[in-house]
């Protein structure tokens, strides 16, 4: 009788164990490790913060089913080879902006900041309510990648000056870093544009490469340290008026993701396009006022007729684009143009003579 109890917890115990051995793996199949490839610095305020705040995000929310590493300009590739990993499958993610991709599609710049474009708001609603997504999603599927939408800065900061600008002839000759169309725009006003990553503009600026240059506003400009070899900071951008942020997915590993886990991506891209325009809301202000009262910056806002003849040169730029010989690039640009037609009545004819009201009329 006992050698039969014994046989019998034997076999209970083999089975069980059996078991155990068949559903570990099942379980660790069920984790996942993806890597973030990002365009920013470690530990880069704002932009930087979003991405790390991202990936946990979708992390927390899936219980750690998807977690995700984030990678530093740098740290896995070079900042302006973020893209090119999630194509060639370095990575599953990147944390960037779409035109610093624009060699692979002029349209992707669209997704990022047009001169004279839509605002924040206005860009949001286009991708979100509108055919943007649409638009996006067709224009990333030769690379089999996909791009989710989740961050903005809002209106960037004009740039950066080595010295004043007097006028338009000011600008004759002068280095500039700013990237996409925007620097198609200084470029049409008489300056030498390049673009160098983030993390490269303040040695260029201080060693006299550059005279000027523009990346996001006060908060990371701060941080970045401009101001020790800029004195002069000009305020609104005409040629960015919103700075989409975006995360690129592989898309046959995406879609190879549960559903829930597909939606948490989405959710948590939302949720940080939200935190990351607050964080720029709060952020920028205070550190407009650190870098004025304590580094004793100069604020201008740039004279007229360079507000103008920038303003000519985009509608330069919108004409060839919706021109252009690529039909998807000139579907894109049409179904943006016809939205910010759309979307601009309600910024400038509600938020906008809102904001003009108070500024004449309410103090506190």
């Amino acid at each position: 009788m006992n050698r039969r109890r014994f046989l019998k917890s034997a076999t209970l115990a083999t089975g069980s164990a059996g078991l155990t051995s068949l559903a570990a793996p099942a379980l660790a199949q069920n984790k996942l490790t993806w890597r973030m490839v990002t365009c920013w610095p470690k530990s880069f305020p704002g932009i930087g913060a979003s991405a790390e705040r991202l990936a946990q995000r979708i992390t927390r929310a899936s219980a750690g089913r998807l977690t995700i590493q984030v990678y530093s300009a740098g740290e896995l590739v070079p900042p302006f080879q973020a893209l090119d990993a999630v194509i060639d499958g370095a990575a599953e993610m990147c944390h960037s902006s779409s035109y610093y991709w624009q060699n692979k599609s002029v349209a992707l710049n669209f997704f990022a900041g047009l001169p004279y474009g839509m605002t924040m708001r206005e860009q949001s609603a286009w991708i979100h309510e509108l055919d943007g997504q649409a638009l996006w999603d067709e224009i990333y599927a030769p690379f089999g990648v996909q791009a989710f939408l989740c961050g903005n800065s809002g209106n960037q900061a004009g740039g950066w000056f080595r010295k004043e600008l007097t006028g338009l002839d000011s600008v004759k000759g002068l280095r500039f870093r700013t990237p996409g169309f925007g620097g198609r725009i200084w470029e049409k006003l008489g300056a030498t544009v390049t673009n160098v990553p983030p993390g490269e503009i303040y040695p260029a600026l201080q060693s006299g490469t550059l005279d000027a240059a523009e990346f996001a506003g006060p908060f990371n400009d701060l941080a970045l340290g401009f101001y020790q070899a800029a004195s002069y900071l000009y305020l609104s951008s005409f040629n960015e008026p919103a700075q989409g942020v975006e995360l690129v997915v592989s898309k046959e590993k995406f879609q190879a993701l549960p559903e829930d886990l597909q939606q948490i991506v989405r959710d948590a891209c939302q949720a940080e396009t939200d935190q990351m325009t607050n964080s720029y809301f709060a952020n920028d202000p205070r550190a407009l006022k650190t870098l004025v009262d304590q580094h004793g910056v100069q604020v201008r806002d740039f004279p007229e007729d360079i507000k103008q003849a920038g303003a000519a040169a985009a509608q330069e730029i919108y004409a060839e684009l919706l021109a252009s010989e690529d039909a998807l690039t000139r579907r894109t640009a049409e179904s943006f143009v016809d939205a910010m037609r759309l979307l601009r009545g309600r910024s400038e004819s509600n938020e906008g003579l809102y904001i003009q009201t108070r500024a004449k009329y309410f103090t506190l």
